[in-house]
């Protein structure tokens, strides 16, 4: 054969070439859609593709690449999503792990040309290559990001990363779900080489194939070592040992994926290869067709994509804003101030003592140096778009003024009247106030249209969440301006109706007024802290009481009982009784529910003498049910009153937001 064949699979979704004269064949993939998606026509495609590549004459080596932009995203979430038997899932399992098994067989050498990101199972595939080479491009993804998504590696991945770069480091990709660039993919060890485009990686990739190298992966090797410690020697038992007891303080037991995950790591690396994969597609099978797989799916997947882009919403200004005033330099406000000129907006961030303004710059410099992916030119411009001031004036021609002072009606008002006038005509007035109906403070405007609640969560600089909330008077107009803001400093919106607390703090407000309520009622203050990581909370109620300062709770309490949001229960005594009677306000004053010293914190022995009921004993379990039964009843009502429109923003907002 001399003759260059050029074809494609039957289906037309893999482009097949083949030069005789070099040996090499090319497998192209070209699934219709916008990416590469691994479902039932991408086995099909693959595995004709594969048989034809098998039929030729004269082969070296083989690449596998695509036309898209990306090499392959993974799994077809829609599919998987639909997945509800597990022996079904098992089989299908089964097809794709024989395919990717008769690849990595293969005795001619096999190239993923990675022309784009690889994530998930695009990455799995690249594992069953023998090389992999990447476009060396910022864009470029890579990495295992499955258990992000209730689920976890469960075409091989779990088994090849270990047996490539260790365990220990396999440990961190695959429990984090991390996804990374090209050359801190290069530096792990997940890719072998850079090139500098595409082109460049198609011509490295023959280029390898060229001389000659051997078609045998490590792990088939019957000389195979791990890399580092090997399974059943004391470090790999230590390195298991810490990944479990870091794992078990994170999620306290409460994430079912990240716990299969490391089973299936820990069980195939200490048995045949073959039986490892199969131990692997079994967990796999029952996790993804869980509840819980589904849940997150359709929250971090569904939900949120639909939140990034803003699905039925106002459509937002292609023209948002330009400059941006903040007014307090706390830390939220010095956040705002960071994030903004991140977007590149110019910031005038004011303050009205020289003191606080300083701190807040101090912040804001603190938060340039961490860019380490920025050269000294790019810090110096990031720094230079943001002003601090303490004259009203400096405000002139903000097109957005967000306030972030203090949580009082009255001073809300006050930098409303004294900064709405010099603004740039038609601008937008919003409020960071967490709790503080946006209706209300915008009777001090004169524009209540151009009005808008935007509630950030701290530390703004990394959380992803920003509730839009909109009260009756705000512009479709002013909505689509701050959805634009929105975009520009990257965050993900919820839209949500006006209404004292709104729905994130009234959702945690409930969370952690049940946990001291259990607490007053006479339940074990630290059973009920150990029920809360257990059922999933991130952070403890009495914590986080302590955490934002029982002295603001305090403050809180008063304003929900002017809007008649406030009820009189012991759990509010409890905590008023804490900063009033015993001065114990919080973290930051060294006591609060927990006493702070050199050794941490732990939980305030006076407690058991404050409260003097003594309940039935009551289970772990059962409390965590209540801490969680309160917050879902609060999101009901939200909903009721219409403060939540829309489904997606009630699990989004849980998310990440509480």
């Amino acid at each position: 054969m001399t003759e260059i064949i050029d074809t494609t699979t039957a289906n037309g979704q893999a482009a097949l070439h083949f030069d005789p004269a070099s040996g090499v064949a090319t497998i192209t993939l070209q699934m219709e859609g916008r990416a590469n998606k691994i479902n039932d026509v991408f086995g099909q495609t693959l595995l004709q593709a594969v048989e034809w590549a098998e039929g030729l004459e004269g082969t070296k080596g083989l690449i596998i690449t695509s036309s898209h932009k990306d090499f392959c995203v993974g799994a077809d979430i829609d599919r998987l999503y639909r997945d509800r038997d597990p022996a079904a899932l098992l089989e299908r399992l089964r097809d794709l792990g024989s395919l990717l098994r008769r690849i990595e067989l293969w005795p001619i050498p096999v190239v993923a040309a990675l022309t784009g990101s690889a994530l998930g199972g695009g990455y799995e595939l690249a594992l069953c290559c023998n090389r992999r080479i990447a476009v060396d491009d910022p864009s470029v993804q890579l990495g295992l990001p499955e258990v992000s998504l209730g689920v976890f590696p469960g075409a091989g991945g779990t088994q090849r990363l270990p047996r490539l770069i260790g365990i220990q480091s396999a440990l961190e990709h695959i429990l984090q779900g991390k996804i990374v660039r090209a050359p801190q993919a290069k530096k792990a060890g997940l890719v072998d080489e850079l090139a500098a485009d595409r082109e460049a990686v198609l011509a490295a990739a023959r280029a390898w194939i060229a001389t000659g190298p051997s078609a045998t992966q490590p792990w088939d090797d019957k000389k195979f070592r791990f890399p580092g410690p090997g399974p059943g020697s004391e470090p790999a038992r230590n390195i298991f040992m810490a990944a479990a007891a870091m794992l078990y303080k994170k999620t306290a037991g409460a994430f079912p994926a990240a716990e299969a995950a490391l089973a299936v790591v820990q069980e195939g690396c200490a048995i045949a290869f073959e039986r490892a994969l199969e131990v692997e597609m079994r967990a796999f099978a029952h996790i993804a067709t869980s509840d819980q797989a589904k849940d997150m799916l359709r929250t971090i997947w569904y939900h949120r994509t639909a939140a990034q882009k803003h699905e039925g919403l106002p459509t937002a200004e292609a023209h948002g804003f330009t400059k941006v005033g903040i007014l307090g330099a706390g830390m939220m406000g010095a956040g705002l101030a960071f994030i903004s000129a991140k977007a590149g907006l110019q910031v005038v961030l004011k303050d009205i003592g020289q003191e606080a303004l300083d701190r807040g710059l101090r912040h804001v410099d603190e938060q340039v140096a961490k860019q380490r992916h920025l050269s000294a030119e790019a810090k110096q411009q990031l720094r230079g778009r943001i002003t601090g001031t303490l004259a009203v004036g400096d405000l002139e021609g903000c097109d957005l003024v967000i306030e972030a002072v203090f949580e009082s009606l009255e001073i809300k008002h006050a930098v409303t009247k004294e900064t709405e006038p010099v603004m740039a005509e038609g601008g937008v007035w919003a409020s960071n106030t967490s709790a503080i109906p946006i209706a209300d403070l915008a009777k001090a405007s004169a524009h209540p249209d151009r009005f808008i609640g935007l509630h950030f969560f701290s530390p703004v600089e990394k959380m992803q969440l920003l509730e839009i909330i909109t009260p009756e008077a705000t512009s479709e107009q002013t909505l689509g301006r701050a959805l634009a803001y929105c975009q520009a400093i990257k965050k993900l919106p919820i839209v949500v109706g006006d209404g004292y607390g709104f729905y994130t703090s009234r959702v945690f407000s409930a969370y952690i007024l049940e946990g001291a309520q259990l607490v007053a009622e006479g339940h074990d203050p630290a059973t009920v802290e150990w029920a809360a990581r257990a059922a999933g909370m991130v952070v403890a109620p009495l914590q986080v009481f302590d955490e934002v300062t029982l002295t603001l709770a305090v403050k809180a309490f008063k304003q929900g009982r002017a809007y008649g949001k406030m009820l009189d229960i012991p759990g509010v005594a409890l905590v008023e009784t804490l900063v009033g009677e015993h001065d114990r306000r919080g973290k930051a004053h060294g006591k609060g529910f927990y006493d702070y010293g050199k050794d941490g914190r732990r939980l305030w022995p006076g407690l058991a003498e404050l409260v003097k009921a003594r309940p039935a004993k009551t289970g772990v379990e059962l409390i965590g049910q209540r801490l969680l039964a309160l917050q879902a009843l609060e999101a009901v009502r939200a909903i009721e009153d219409g403060v939540i429109k829309k489904y997606r923003d009630a699990e989004v907002g849980a998310i990440f937001g509480i």
